[in-house]
């Protein structure tokens, strides 16, 4: 913006505001006293243009853009510590509170899941909590203690809110206004849950069900009045309370949201753990529609996890002199597997997610070594894979 505004040229329009009576050579005072001045003028303009950049989300740094986006009530999402599951000899051994540690990475035993079985969480914010599992040390004696290890990630750990992810939260939060459990408000609320990756919101999910299937029948009603006495004590409450929301037309598939979710470790499968969590942070199962949670009032919420669905990729490939199948397996695998990254990660965008040949061999030809790429075939088929909308796609091998 102000690229032109040099030393050099500053000096110049200054010094061409001197009358030409006056001395203005080099070393002269005239001169000595603008060349300081137009230093000063130059690093002024320099931090200015710095100032106006900063004044915009498109162009502004973090820390800049930080505060901009508190005046739409938005900060970066905090680095959160990785829930894991720990498993422990002999099971009646109480670990609860104890510190563990593998290589520099410290963890806690935070409650029990069932005997031998606990939560464990990393002391350490951010993904590093999600990378190890294996064998811990005991940070100090535990008598009788015979294994200890992480054997799985719960609630993967995530990294303070990237600095380009909280832009397009910014920007987002102008086209889209989030308000009382409307799409916008339910994404916002459910990505911003720890652990969770992606999200579909889908409203009215058992809209399958007509209202008016549920509305009470003569036969209905006298099959209810003929058994209501005879149902066990602990039936009969539960049965009452639906016979007379029917009968009464209180019963609608009217506000009931159906919250499906990937983790935000690989995008992947989220665990029961992470499932249950995000249910009681949205609307809590013991008081469904209440609005103890951050779902509103009179909002059913059902959370569930994306379907993973095993793709096994088996391709012909031609290598260069030096290379073949045994020393490039491992980097085509990775090669498709990053490919299949990509479409979890806008899978929450998209109705369905297509796997496609096309990107799987051209993903592969960028592999070091491979010539060319022909006949790959997505679980014995030849074609284009499509996805159900609740379905996202997992690397079951890559074979020749």
């Amino acid at each position: 913006m102000y690229e032109d505004q040099t030393y050099d040229i500053i000096l110049e329009r200054m010094m061409n505001r001197v009358s030409d009576k006056i001395d203005k050579r080099p070393s002269s005072p005239v001169y000595d006293l603008h060349s300081s001045t137009a230093i000063e003028f130059q690093i002024l303009y320099i931090e200015l243009e710095y100032l106006i950049k900063n004044s915009y989300g498109d162009t502004a740094a973090r820390e800049f853009l930080i505060l901009l986006a508190k005046d739409r009530g938005l900060s970066p999402e905090p680095a959160t510590k990785a829930i894991l599951q720990g498993e422990f000899t002999p099971t009646n051994i109480d670990v609860t509170g104890k510190r563990f540690n593998i290589g520099e990475i410290n963890y806690v035993v935070t409650e029990q899941i069932t005997p031998g079985t606990y939560k464990v969480q990393c002391e350490t914010e951010g993904v590093v909590g999600n990378q190890y599992l294996g064998d811990m040390i005991p940070m100090e004696y535990i008598d009788g203690l015979q294994t200890a290890s992480l054997t799985s990630v719960l609630i993967p750990g995530e990294d303070e809110e990237d600095t380009e992810v909280f832009r397009q939260r910014y920007f987002d939060s102008f086209n889209e206004q989030s308000f009382g459990g409307n799409h916008a408000d339910y994404m916002a609320k459910v990505k911003g849950i720890e652990g969770v990756g992606s999200c579909k919101v889908k409203r009215v999910w058992n809209g399958d069900i007509r209202p008016a299937d549920m509305i009470v029948s003569t036969v209905v009603k006298n099959w209810y009045e003929s058994i209501i006495s005879t149902v066990p004590a602990a039936v009969k409450p539960w049965l009452t309370a639906v016979y007379n929301a029917a009968k009464d037309k209180k019963l609608t598939v009217g506000g009931t949201v159906h919250v499906v979710i990937t983790d935000s470790d690989d995008y992947g499968e989220a665990s029961s753990t992470l499932v249950q969590y995000v249910q009681q942070t949205l609307d809590p199962e013991e008081t469904a529609g209440e609005g103890y949670g951050l779902a509103p009032i009179g909002h059913v919420v059902s959370v569930a996890s994306a379907s993973p669905v095993s793709i096994e990729v088996k391709t012909t490939v031609t290598f260069e002199e030096g290379h073949n199948w045994s020393n490039t397996k491992a980097a085509i695998a990775e090669a498709v597997d990053a490919y299949f990254l990509e479409l979890r990660k806008n899978w929450s965008e998209t109705s369905q997610t297509i796997v496609r040949v096309s990107q799987i061999e051209n993903r592969i030809l960028g592999v070091d070594g491979v010539v060319d790429v022909t006949g790959t075939k997505l679980n014995g088929t030849a074609s284009n894979m499509t996805l159900t909308e609740f379905c996202i796609p997992k690397l079951g091998g890559v074979s020749a």
